[in-house]
């Protein structure tokens, strides 16, 4: 906690418990010039709207989205949560935070005006800043055109359960739900498109998008002779840019049984998936540098004296149980704390910056002692994800407050052994463990269509890397089949193989 200057004649933001407007307005002005002429965030314009439990059950249904379409798993969700929230067994989220411009911050009406505070530095600026700055938003996401492409998402499908019918429209959307890990482009960029251009090219796509799935049987050829079925698998790989590893693409575009209509639903869950695809990859990063910046700015509104003692304890006691990291035996524990690890590595950055050991600056020359705490953090924020940003920047300090140490479990064996410990070596392999931990291509399996002979059985065939032979789990690979044959409307073989990198 910081100490307040002797000399702070400040009056503060707020005495009392409850809020107004007024005070709300107040208190955001604050904020926001610390954010900006202090930190110096660059952030999207912020509108801040103050709902209900009962509201923010219903975002939690929805995936947080103000705009969503209507599906049977929304309702699911919220009666579940209603019911845990209801009976004492789970708290509601102090704010919920949209990347989009402007960038909507949902506060709970049940906070107290310390919180607001809190949520406000947290989510308004923090989340902000790092949604508008960082590399993966700024290439895979439109924060300008989300909630427009959402309205006109939920339009569409409204139309199509009155055309359709409810349960046909269902059976698409079950299905492509459960694929929408599968329906991210990992590797490549798509296009960003504006909301007219999308329209337009939807309704292109309305004229001829049988004619795609055509066009591949009629260029395959005829005769079945070994030489002239490579060449006609190489040719059919090469027209449908095989291997594919965006499932639910591939089925928009190729599917033999899809209506126009059933296609253009899919494109909006996929849309949908890519949206949220950079927010998996960076939630150490996205909730550290909300964290932070909301500790740094209500840290300097109370040094100024525009904060009480009251209120700083209360935010205080609110920002560690954010921050707590469970023992391992501790019945809260789940893993390692994105928020606990994010805020710890960012204000680590910040102390090797201004008061460095000399183990700082072995392992980090290039920042040790240059002051520049705001500029490295910033950069950080703009230039790296989860496991990047633990292999640069995870110091020794951290992993020691953390007690981390490295587990290598065979299933051959029936004990573990330690393979990281508190050395030099140790602390190397710690940093590249954990940075593995965190990577999306080795957390989520890697399940590519690779060929589909549409002029003979029409079988798609699939292949999925094993990592570590590690193999798929059994009953969630035979429903992804299930899934994908219901898109696909013929027999789907998946293939398992030896990774050989």
């Amino acid at each position: 906690m910081a100490k307040r200057s002797p000399k702070s004649k400040s009056q503060p933001l707020f005495t009392e418990v409850d809020w107004d407007f007024d005070t709300l307005n107040r208190t955001y002005d604050a904020l926001e010039d610390v954010a900006l002429k202090d930190l110096e965030l660059d952030f999207y314009p912020n509108q801040i709207e103050i709902i209900s439990s009962e509201q923010m059950l219903d975002a939690y249904s929805s995936i947080g989205m103000p705009l969503m379409y209507h599906h049977w798993s929304f309702g699911k969700h919220f009666v579940g949560h209603q019911h845990l929230y209801r009976k004492g067994a789970r708290g509601l989220a102090y704010e919920i935070v949209i990347n989009s411009n402007p960038c909507i911050s949902y506060c709970l009406e049940e906070n107290t005006m310390a919180l607001q505070a809190l949520v406000m530095a947290h989510a308004a600026f923090g989340h902000n800043h790092f949604f508008k700055n960082n590399h993966l938003f700024e290439q895979w996401t439109d924060a300008e055109g989300i909630l427009d492409y959402l309205e006109y998402a939920r339009k569409f499908i409204a139309d199509c359960e009155e055309s359709h019918g409810i349960e046909e429209v269902e059976l698409i959307l079950d299905a492509a739900h459960a694929l929408m890990s599968f329906g991210v482009f990992r590797h490549r960029r798509p296009r960003q498109l504006s909301l007219k251009e999308a329209e337009e090219q939807r309704l292109e796509r309305l004229k001829a998008s049988e004619q795609n799935v055509y066009y591949l049987w009629n260029t395959i050829p005829d005769q079945d002779t070994d030489q002239q079925g490579d060449a006609a698998l190489a040719k059919r790989k090469q027209n449908m840019q095989l291997p594919e590893e965006n499932i639910l693409y591939f089925l928009e575009q190729y599917s033999p049984v899809l209506r126009s209509w059933q296609r253009e639903i899919l494109r909006i869950v996929r849309n949908v998936a890519q949206y949220f695809y950079p927010q998996k990859q960076t939630k150490i990063m996205n909730e550290g540098c909300a964290c932070f910046v909301h500790y740094h700015i209500l840290n300097t509104l109370y040094e100024q004296g525009r904060i009480t003692d009251g209120a700083m304890l209360e935010i205080l006691h609110s920002h560690t149980n954010v921050v707590t990291q469970p023992e391992f035996d501790d019945p809260r524990y789940s893993g390692i704390n994105p928020y606990a690890l994010g805020f710890a590595m960012m204000q680590d950055i910040k102390r090797i910056c201004t008061e460095p050991k000399d183990e700082d600056r072995e392992w980090f020359p290039d920042i040790a002692g240059s002051g520049d705490w705001r500029g490295v953090l910033k950069h950080a924020w703009a230039n790296y994800r989860d496991e990047s940003f633990i292999q640069q920047f995870l110091s020794p300090t951290v992993m020691r407050h953390f007690r981390m140490f490295a587990l290598a479990d065979e299933a051959k064996n029936s004990f573990c052994t330690v393979t990281g410990i508190h050395d030099t070596q140790g602390y190397r392999h710690l940093r590249d463990v954990l940075a593995l931990n965190h990577d999306m291509s080795f957390l989520e399996p890697d399940i590519q269509i690779v060929d589909a002979d549409l002029l003979g059985d029409r079988c798609l065939h699939l292949q999925a890397v094993k990592r570590n032979g590690v193999e798929l789990d059994p009953a969630s690979k035979n429903k992804t089949i299930n899934h994908i044959e219901r898109l696909w409307g013929y027999k789907v073989e998946l293939k398992e193989v030896e990774n050989t990198v």
